[in-house]
């Protein structure tokens, strides 16, 4: 990608199933676990200690335990895109165009464009107004 940068440490699982387009930028101790594809947006800021979650396992103990199965479900984040400090991201959710998600929120459904959503669960608060 033209123009990324990632303050170190960053960490990652695989690397390659991480799609980033211009002009990103995260911050410090940034986690992507990308067991699925992760699609970063242009223009994406990412405060410190924000995780990208893509992977999961199963409920059931023999799956999860004895088999030690792992599964992906890919995330999108679209363009103009910021997210606060400590966000956490789960697996199969989509975040809208130059939505804003406030420091400390587990997004756990998809997040429409232009709004600013925050909490555990996020949710969003308000529409941004473009100018």
């Amino acid at each position: 990608s033209k123009g990324a940068y990632l303050e170190p440490p960053f960490r990652c699982d695989y690397g390659s199933n991480i799609k980033v387009g211009k002009n990103f930028y995260a911050n410090f101790n940034c986690v992507v676990l990308d067991v699925a594809e992760v699609h970063i947006g242009d223009n994406v800021l990412f405060a410190p200690n924000v995780q990208i979650y893509t992977a999961g396992h199963p409920l059931d103990v023999k799956g999860r335990v004895e088999e030690g199965v792992e599964f992906g479900t890919p995330i999108t984040i679209g363009d103009n895109v910021w997210l606060g400090g400590g966000v956490i991201v789960c697996p199969g959710v989509t975040i809208g165009a130059n939505s804003v998600i406030g420091a400390g929120s587990v997004v756990t459904k998809d997040i429409p464009a232009n709004v600013v959503a925050a909490g555990n669960p996020c949710r969003v608060l308000k529409p941004i107004e473009q100018q």
